[in-house]
């Protein structure tokens, strides 16, 4: 055999042997930096016991809260603004007195009034017995008599135009906007104030047509809102729609009492809960500890320090919970967070 043959076979040889050292040192470097998960060290969780709960707790429907009666005040005359008597936040009640405007015009047209009343009568007097003696014809007393009705029309429509200067609350409310100054003229139509009533409230929630059955007139429900969830409300239903809004569901309104200080405003969000007279107790859990599939739900339970998969049963959807028919029982500690790197059987710690 020729030796630089062999040489060459000998030396590719090693070429390989060496570079297939490379590659596996290589390998093993690269997974020394790579994590690896270490699937029997303990996984921290967030972790309920479950309870039973009353369903009929459980059913509400989100709406907002609107004013019992709201207006944008205005003049019926107009002049100049003299003075504002409230502001922004002030309670007010009906027949107070809000805004001033100037009247010294219709003042002094009242007083001319009187001074052609005062002549008129006079003329009445006069000619009155000047007819009885038959010194005049009967028909200048007839114009003096008419003459001083007209006046006396005209003085009662200046003395009504003098009270309109004076704008009054049309009910007890609260001033919610301020939209003139003083100084700024006043017309027929441009509004200055507005009053919001807050102490009845209007509660209007929208429900598909489905659910448009469980509400009937006149019927008393509790509402809470969402600010204040201690506080509880009873609102009467005033109003079913009859017609669907452009989402395809259907307004529901409640008259609401508000507290006696006022504690739930317009524009507030809340909720009100649906009474059907059931006490049925059931498992409720909130929906994100839902694992799995919506045709296959599961959860985690905790057994012995680990977590276990299991296949549970929704029967019924409510907002962000649902109602578990079959899979758990009461007393099972339910994993409710934590799920990254979470899987059947792995070591868990509870929070």
């Amino acid at each position: 055999m020729n030796w630089k043959k062999i040489i060459a076979i000998v030396a590719g040889l090693a070429l390989m042997a060496y570079a297939a050292y490379v590659l596996k040192s290589n390998k093993e470097i690269a997974q020394g930096n790579v994590y690896q998960f270490d699937k029997e060290q303990a996984i921290s969780v967030q972790a309920d016991t479950i309870h039973l709960e009353h369903l009929n707790d459980e059913g509400f429907y989100a709406g907002t809260f609107e004013p019992n009666k709201e207006t944008r005040i205005s003049a019926e005359i107009q002049g100049k603004i003299n003075k504002i008597l409230v502001d922004i936040g002030s309670t007010v009640q009906r027949g107070q007195a809000l805004v001033h405007l100037d009247n010294t015009l219709l003042k002094l047209q009242l007083q001319s009034i009187d001074v052609q009343i005062e002549g008129l009568e006079a003329d009445v007097n006069r000619y009155t017995i000047l007819a009885k003696a038959d010194a005049i014809q009967g028909v200048q007393l007839e114009k003096a008599v008419l003459g001083l009705k007209a006046a006396k029309v005209q003085r009662a429509t200046v003395v009504e135009q003098i009270n309109k200067t004076t704008i009054k609350a049309p009910f007890n409310g609260v001033v919610t906007a301020k939209l003139s100054e003083e100084g700024a003229f006043a017309a027929p139509g441009v509004a200055l104030l507005q009053i919001t009533d807050i102490s009845q409230l209007k509660f209007t929630a929208n429900v598909s047509e489905n659910e448009l059955g469980k509400f009937s007139l006149d019927q008393t429900y509790t509402l809470v809102g969402d600010a204040y969830p201690e506080i509880s409300l009873t609102g009467k239903a005033t109003m079913v729609g009859s017609k669907a809004n452009m989402g395809s569901s259907f307004p529901i309104q409640f008259t609401v009492k508000n507290t006696p200080d006022m504690k739930i405003k317009s524009g507030m969000f809340g909720k009100v809960y649906l009474k059907d007279g059931s006490q049925e107790a059931a498992i409720i859990i909130e929906s994100s500890a839902i694992q799995g599939t919506t045709s296959q739900p599961q959860v985690y339970l905790i057994q012995n320090g680990k977590a276990v998969l299991q296949q549970v049963v929704v029967s019924q959807r409510l907002g962000n919970k649902a109602v578990i028919s079959a899979g758990v029982k009461e007393g099972d500690v339910l994993i409710s967070g934590g799920f990254i790197n979470l899987f059947d059987g792995a070591n868990v710690i509870a929070q």
